[in-house]
C-alpha cells in the first residue's frame, strides 16, 4: 500500500495524529496491563479466535477518545467493526491485543497495533508492546522511530545470515506454504517463533531480517506497513502485493524478493 500525495491541510491534519497515536497506545496499554496475568475469562468468536474482555475495553477506549479528538473519521476495530461518517477519506484501524493467546498464556509477546488511513492507504502505524512499553511509530514521509529515536532495519543481504520469524507453522501449513518455509528455514541462519506484531516490530526495529505471518486482516497489517517502509524495509502479501492483506512478509528490503521467490516455489 503506497500512500498517495497529500495536500498541506490533510499533512498538519496527519501532524497532529502522530502524537495523539502515541497518547492513545500508552492509554490502552495500561488497560491492558490491568488485566494481563489475572487469568481472564476467554471466549470464542464466531471464527473461534479467542477474545478476552481487555482486547473489548482497550478498543472501546481508543474509539472514544478517536471520537473526542477526531469525530470526522472512521474507525475500524477488530471486534466492534466499522463505526464513523460513510464519507470520512481518514479511517483509523485498530487491533486492541494483537497475539491474544500470547496475552492469555502470559507470554509477553503481543502488541496493539495503531493504523490511520487517508483514502484507504495507511499514513501511520504504531506498534505498542504494552509489557515493556516499547513503541514503534511510522508516520507518511518521516523515518520510524522506537521510543522517539529513529531506527533501521538491518543490513543483512544473505539468507545464510538472516534471522527469520514466523508466528505459526501450522498457518503456514495450512496455507499452503509448508514446502516453501521448509526451503527457508534451511537456508537462514536461525528460526523463531516470535510471532504476531512482536515479529514486525523485530523487522523494523533491525533485530531480525523476516517476518512472515501466512494469514492476516486489515486490522493486523494496516499498522506494520508504515513502521516497516519508514525504517527502509518492505512488507507484501505472499504474492509480493503491497496492497495485499490476507498474509504479511516483512523484511529488510535486501532479502525480499529472494524470500518470496522461495515461498513459492520459484526457487530452484
Amino acid at each position: 500500500m503506497t500512500s498517495g500525495t497529500m495536500t498541506d491541510g490533510k499533512q498538519k491534519e496527519l501532524a497532529r495524529c502522530g502524537p495523539f497515536a502515541a497518547q492513545l497506545a500508552k492509554q490502552s496499554g495500561a488497560l491492558i496491563m490491568g488485566y494481563y496475568g489475572t487469568g481472564v475469562a476467554v471466549e470464542r468468536k464466531a471464527d473461534a479466535s479467542p477474545v478476552t474482555i481487555a482486547d473489548r475495553e482497550a478498543e472501546a477506549l481508543m474509539r472514544r477518545e478517536i471520537a473526542k479528538a477526531f469525530p470526522a473519521h472512521q474507525v475500524l476495530g477488530e471486534e466492534a467493526g466499522l463505526s464513523g461518517p460513510e464519507d470520512s477519506a481518514w479511517r483509523w484501524v485498530l487491533d486492541p491485543i494483537d497475539g491474544t493467546k500470547s496475552f492469555i498464556h502470559g507470554v509477553p509477546l503481543f502488541g496493539t497495533l495503531i493504523a490511520l488511513l487517508h483514502e484507504g492507504q495507511p499514513v501511520l502505524g504504531a506498534i505498542h508492546l504494552p509489557t515493556s512499553g516499547d513503541l514503534v511509530l511510522g508516520i507518511q514521509g518521516q523515518p520510524t522511530t522506537l521510543n522517539g529515536k529513529a531506527v533501521r532495519v538491518k543490513e543483512t543481504t544473505r539468507l545464510e545470515e538472516a534471522t527469520f520469524c514466523v508466528t505459526s507453522t501450522r498457518s503456514v501449513a495450512e496455507h499452503g506454504f509448508w514446502p516453501g518455509y521448509e526451503a527457508l528455514q534451511r537456508r537462514v541462519r536461525l528460526v523463531r517463533g516470535w510471532g504476531d506484531c512482536y515479529g514486525h516490530f523485530l523487522v523494523a526495529t533491525g533485530r531480525a531480517d523476516i517476518m512472515f505471518d501466512a494469514v492476516m486482516n486489515l486490522w493486523d497489517i494496516a499498522a506494520l506497513k508504515p513502521c516497516i517502509e519508514g525504517a527502509g524495509g518492505r512488507i507484501t502479501d505472499a504474492q509480493g502485493d503491497p496492497q495485499g492483506n490476507d498474509s504479511a512478509l516483512s523484511t529488510n528490503g535486501y532479502l525480499h524478493d529472494e524470500v518470496l521467490a522461495i515461498l513459492q516455489g520459484r526457487d530452484g
